[in-house]
């Protein structure tokens, strides 16, 4: 498997090789910028794929042949959506997991009360997700989890084990304050796409074209898309024979500490 620990043990031995060989038969210069490029392209894959394991293992799928999935929402509790899509879920009969940012709390108690008392599950998607949040130290990063984690108790009196990355990005840094934390880091393997696509139809068709057992599927509490196209999701993911489980019942773990 491709990880960070291995890459480096293998373009430092790389690196190491060019660097004698090049004693003995002058290498080209221009060979050190594409080690470099090869590098930090593989870094980045390791970034910005949630679903690679590259700093760390995250949990994108459950560990099941049954046709059961997973539903999640990100970026809540928000006012305009959030009660309307718990209230979908009720009238469906169908429990699900949000990963709500904790700056977004303050104001919406009820609302964020509400998630839990449906039968939902919480989790931390940080306190601040901030632009800047990957370029953060592991100290800043976990004292930022924390803040969530405290907003968290207070409003509905549960400590979250379960977090997702913003913006599904980890780095060296994350890892560190995962671990510090005592964090399950939870991914995904649907992108619903909600936040860019705008087209209910072509929205409800990727998402059913990628239907898996044991899929966790993302979504947006933040989306007037998901919202509109929720309801058809839930009827048509039933009527193809899928069972929608809740995330910590599928991969048969603790929601909170």
């Amino acid at each position: 498997m491709l990880t960070f620990r291995n890459t480096n043990i293998f373009f430092s031995v790389l690196l190491i090789t060019l660097i004698t060989l090049d004693l003995f038969y002058r290498i080209s210069f221009f060979v050190y910028p594409l080690l470099l490029f090869a590098y930090s392209g593989i870094l980045f894959y390791g970034c910005y794929f949630v679903h690679s394991n590259f700093f760390l293992p995250v949990i994108c799928s459950g560990p099941t042949v049954k046709k059961q999935i997973a539903l999640s929402f990100d970026d809540g509790p928000a006012i305009a959506y959030t009660p309307e899509i718990v209230g979908i879920l009720r009238e469906e009969r169908v429990e699900a997991a949000f990963f709500c940012i904790g700056s977004r709390i303050a104001g919406n108690e009820a609302i964020f009360r509400q998630i839990h008392e449906e039968g939902h599950i919480i989790g931390n998607h940080s306190f601040s997700h901030h632009f800047w949040f990957d370029m953060y130290s592991s100290r800043k990063m976990l004292a930022d989890l924390k803040m969530m984690d405290s907003a968290m108790e207070k409003a509905a009196g549960l400590q979250p084990k379960f977090f997702r990355p913003p913006y599904g990005v980890t780095n060296p840094n994350l890892r560190r304050a995962i671990i510090a934390g005592g964090y399950t880091p939870i991914g995904w393997n649907i992108r619903s796409l909600d936040t860019v696509i705008n087209n209910e139809k072509k929205l409800l068709k990727r998402i059913n074209n990628s239907l898996q057992p044991g899929a966790i599927i993302l979504f947006h509490d933040t989306s007037e898309t998901t919202l509109a196209i929720l309801p058809r999701f839930l009827r048509e993911v039933k009527a193809s024979g899928y069972e929608i489980v809740r995330l910590d019942k599928m991969l048969n773990l603790q929601a909170y500490a």
